[in-house]
């Protein structure tokens, strides 16, 4: 035997025999803590999704998903570094953390479009926004606070045709004559099982109100000191949306069903459904940029929209909320269907 065949005999020896070989070799798995701002849902459905199907494993990442609900303040525990990442609402929620000198940025915006909806009874001459003038509405004081500052300011919506939403349809189905705020994917569902009908549904964002929702915010120093991490936490996060709005999701649900127990097949399957309707997660920018996306020209305008309608102070740096650096790349656009 020649020489170079006994070399190339003893290297495969050693390696076959030498115990932690491999284990050398591998890279470690960077510990990661995302914490959503509630119960498990179809909402946070592309998280589940790259937890489930090893897509952030993939990324050298090991994923802790930490549910919020309502005596939870998710938020709070990323901002003082409990939590690595936070799931946050709107880029309202961006805004104020600039004007109180909280030092978080939004890092990509997995909906395009803001979820929120205004509801009303079929039948009753509510045909355009503009009609729901007619209705007393049932509002949330948080969204009396922001998205209704801006109704009033654009549209000229007064906040006497208003009363206090209770999360509870009741009211709103024992009085034709009103109006309910409620998230595309949940409250028309929960109408149509308790009321029997199919409720008018107006989408905010198709009428101007433009925030970017469901947006990933860590802490300014994990974008300086651990950008890869941010990176691809980032990009595997989007990965997981497209795999969940657009292919097999039954892992992902299972993994929701098992954070909330009281969640239902028939409720994720409305959730995903009106997701892609309404174009929740991938439209507007995202369709050219990729889920996630992200641009000034976006951020600059609704910030506008809020300063109108007194909502924001002026004095402040939008371009201090947020970051286009780990988005706009068209990762994963390739699991969008051709179709």
């Amino acid at each position: 035997m020649q020489l170079s065949a006994w070399v190339r005999l003893a290297c495969l020896v050693v390696a076959a025999v030498w115990p932690w070989g491999p284990a050398l070799r591998a890279q470690p798995l960077d510990k990661v803590s995302f914490a959503t701002n509630w119960v498990a849902e179809a909402e946070h459905g592309g998280f589940y999704q790259a937890l489930a199907d090893g897509t952030y494993r993939k990324y050298g990442l090991d994923v802790t998903i930490v549910p919020g609900g309502p005596q939870v303040n998710n938020r709070l525990l990323m901002t003082v570094g409990k939590v690595d990442f936070y799931l946050s609402a709107n880029l309202l929620q961006s805004f104020d953390a600039v004007a109180q000198g909280i030092p978080t940025l939004a890092v990509a915006a997995l909906f395009q479009k803001d979820p929120q909806v205004l509801l009303a009874h079929p039948g009753q001459g509510v045909e355009r926004f503009e009609d729901l003038k007619k209705l007393t509405l049932l509002i949330s004081s948080e969204g009396l606070a922001s998205y209704f500052q801006w109704m009033r300011n654009e549209f000229g919506f007064k906040e006497e045709q208003t009363r206090p939403y209770t999360f509870n349809p009741q009211p709103f189905l024992a009085d034709k004559r009103s109006g309910m705020q409620g998230y595309v994917t949940s409250e028309p569902y929960a109408v149509e099982k308790q009321g029997g009908f199919k409720p008018k549904i107006f989408l905010l964002a198709d009428y101007g109100f433009n925030t970017y929702s469901t947006l990933i915010e860590t802490r300014r120093e994990m974008v300086e000191s651990k950008a890869d991490i941010v990176r691809r936490f980032v990009e595997a996060s989007i990965i997981g949306w497209y795999n969940y709005i657009y292919h097999d999701n039954s892992a992902a649900n299972a993994l929701i069903k098992q954070h909330n127990p009281e969640m239902t097949d028939e409720l994720l399957a409305y959730s995903v459904a009106k997701m892609k309707e309404y174009g929740i997660v991938d439209s507007g920018d995202s369709l050219e940029l990729g889920i996630g996306a992200m641009t000034e020209a976006r951020v600059a305008s609704f910030f506008d929209k809020m300063v109108r309608a007194g909502v924001v102070k002026p004095g402040i740096d939008f371009r201090q909320a947020y970051t286009p650096r780990f988005v706009n790349k068209r990762v994963g656009i390739e699991l969008r269907p051709k179709n």
